[in-house]
């Protein structure tokens, strides 16, 4: 296993979520470590496992261990959906939606003057607070349904705030981590932060893969919390 994920690994994993091609998914996780891309590929291996894939059982119990090894927010949830579809669990009551989960994290923690929104249970599109017309020709009183829409909040910075701590505390390299450190106290911290960090190319790319692990675990909880549960959307020809 390499130590890292290189961009074109990347590329192979969210390209094979896309075309929801399970068998170049499960080859495209041995370029790097799982533990790096639970929450991004998670819902990918459990629809190959679900299948029956050739290797998408084993690769479902590395993600299980892993999972319940980093123990990030959201990362239980995800497990169950694992162990669902392994047959070592009883199915969760949980509404599967075709959420974008990239979309749904953009909701939840974009900026403040400009996320939150709803999203539409029917289709798993999710609208921003600032969008004037949800769709053309949507009545009043279907815009306001609630068994169609879910109002999604727009979070406060403290989790975000808490994923700068947990990488400082994971970096191996102890002159930036001292560095960062300092740049995170007091307001404009976040600024701070990122331009420390952008002089470090590679520092900076794995904290914007350990941001997403962890933004899209909230996204995931969240979603549990509300009695719904991520699966992958249908693609459109």
């Amino acid at each position: 296993m390499v130590e890292g994920w290189d961009e074109d690994g990347l590329r192979a994993v969210r390209g094979a979520l896309h075309t929801q091609d399970g068998a170049a998914l499960l080859a495209a996780l041995h370029r790097g470590p799982v533990r790096e891309v639970l929450q991004l590929a998670g819902d990918g291996v459990a629809e190959a496992a679900a299948r029956g894939l050739p290797g998408a059982a084993e690769m479902a119990a590395l993600f299980l261990g892993a999972l319940q090894e980093r123990g990030f927010r959201g990362d239980e949830e995800l497990a169950d959906r694992l162990r669902t579809v392994t047959g070592d669990a009883v199915i969760p009551l949980l509404r599967p939606i075709p959420v974008d989960m990239e979309m749904l994290t953009m909701l939840l923690e974009g900026d403040p003057a400009e996320s939150g929104g709803r999203l539409d249970l029917s289709t798993g599109e999710c609208w921003p607070a600032f969008t004037d017309e949800l769709e053309p020709g949507l009545e009043a009183e279907e815009a306001d349904d609630p068994e169609r829409w879910l109002y999604v909040p727009a979070l406060d910075s403290r989790a975000g705030y808490r994923d700068m701590e947990l990488f400082i505390d994971g970096l191996g390299d102890a002159a930036l981590a001292d560095r960062l450190w300092m740049t995170i106290g007091g307001r404009g911290a976040f600024r701070r932060f990122k331009d420390a960090l952008a002089s470090d190319e590679r520092s900076w790319r794995r904290y914007h893969r350990f941001c997403d692990e962890r933004q899209r675990g909230r996204a995931r909880a969240w979603l549990a919390e509300e009695g719904y549960c991520p699966r992958l959307p249908v693609q459109r020809l």
